[in-house]
C-alpha cells in the first residue's frame, strides 16, 4: 500500500506534475494547454493525466480536464510547500542575523520580502536601500541601536527631516550622545524643525526596526563589527503589527532626549 510520501514523491519528481494540478485546480484546461503551459510533450501530459485520474485529483469534461476537490486541496498544498520553500531558501544564509528570540516575530512575515544583503564587493547594499526608503516616505520612525545604518545616511535623513520628513527615533542614550556631540551643527537644524524627536532608552533591541510610510524594514547587524549585514523590507501587515507594537512598547518606556542632556 502506498504512502502519502509516495504520491508527494510523485508530484515533485518531475516539476510540470505539480504546475498541472496547479493549473486545473484553477480552471478547466485541455491537453493542448497543459502542454504549452508546462513545457512537456503530449505523450507526457497523458501519462500525467492518468495519474491523476487513478487518483481521483482529475475527472474529464469533454476534451478538457479540471481538478476536483481533491485535486484542488493537494494543489493548494503543494503551493504552500512550494510558498514556504522560497522563503526558507530566500534565508537560509541569512537567517541568523533575524530577531529569532522574539516571541512575536515569525518567519512567514519575511513572506514577499525584500532582502537586501551586504556583499564582500558591495558592503553598503542594505545602506544605500534604506537611503532610498527614505527619500520615498513623508514619516520615519524608528527603534534600535544600529548607528552602522543611520549614519552613513545622515545627510539623507538630515535633508529629509528638514523638508518635512516626520521623524521619531528612539534611540540609546550613547548613541544619541555620540550623534549629537560629533555631528551638533549636523542635528541643528532638524531638531529645530520641529519635524524631528529624539528619544532613548537604555535597552534596544540588536537590530533596528523602521516604519515607514508603507512598509516595514528590519536591519539586522553584526555586533562585533557593526557592519549591516541585511535589511529587510514587506509590506505584509503581519510584519507592520509586530513593528508598531515593538516600536510602541521601547517608545512608551523611552526618556526625551532634553532629560538625556540635562543628565550629562
Amino acid at each position: 500500500m502506498k504512502s502519502p510520501i509516495d504520491d508527494v514523491a510523485y508530484l515533485v519528481r518531475s516539476e510540470h506534475r505539480i504546475t498541472a494540478l496547479v493549473a486545473l485546480s484553477a480552471r478547466p484546461r485541455s491537453r493542448s494547454e497543459l502542454g504549452e503551459l508546462t513545457g512537456v510533450s503530449s505523450s507526457t501530459i497523458r501519462r500525467t493525466l492518468r495519474e491523476f485520474e487513478s487518483r481521483n485529483w482529475v475527472r474529464r469534461e469533454g476534451y478538457q480536464y479540471g481538478a476536483t476537490q481533491l485535486g484542488t486541496f493537494v494543489a493548494s498544498a503543494m503551493e504552500d510547500v512550494i510558498d514556504r520553500m522560497e522563503t526558507e531558501r530566500t534565508l537560509r544564509d541569512v537567517w541568523h542575523w533575524l530577531p529569532e528570540d522574539e516571541r512575536e516575530f515569525t518567519i512567514e512575515m519575511c513572506t514577499d520580502a525584500t532582502l537586501t544583503v551586504a556583499e564582500p564587493d558591495d558592503p553598503y547594499r542594505p545602506v544605500n536601500r534604506f537611503a532610498t526608503l527614505l527619500r520615498e516616505t513623508s514619516e520615519f520612525r524608528f527603534v534600535g541601536s544600529d548607528v552602522a545604518l543611520l549614519e552613513p545616511c545622515k545627510d539623507v535623513l538630515r535633508q529629509q527631516i528638514v523638508d518635512g520628513m516626520r521623524t521619531v527615533i528612539i534611540d540609546p542614550p550613547t548613541v544619541a550622545r555620540y550623534i549629537l556631540e560629533t555631528y551638533p551643527e549636523h542635528c541643528s537644524e532638524p531638531l529645530e524643525s520641529g519635524n524631528l524627536t529624539v528619544v532613548t532608552h537604555d535597552e534596544l533591541p540588536p537590530y533596528g526596526v523602521s516604519l515607514f510610510d508603507d512598509r516595514v524594514a528590519i536591519s539586522c547587524y553584526d555586533q562585533d563589527s557593526g557592519t549591516v549585514r541585511v535589511l529587510i523590507e514587506t509590506t505584509a501587515p503581519a510584519a507592520r503589527a509586530w513593528a508598531e507594537s515593538t516600536y510602541s512598547t521601547y517608545h512608551d518606556e523611552a526618556q526625551p532626549l532634553a532629560t538625556e542632556r540635562t543628565a550629562r
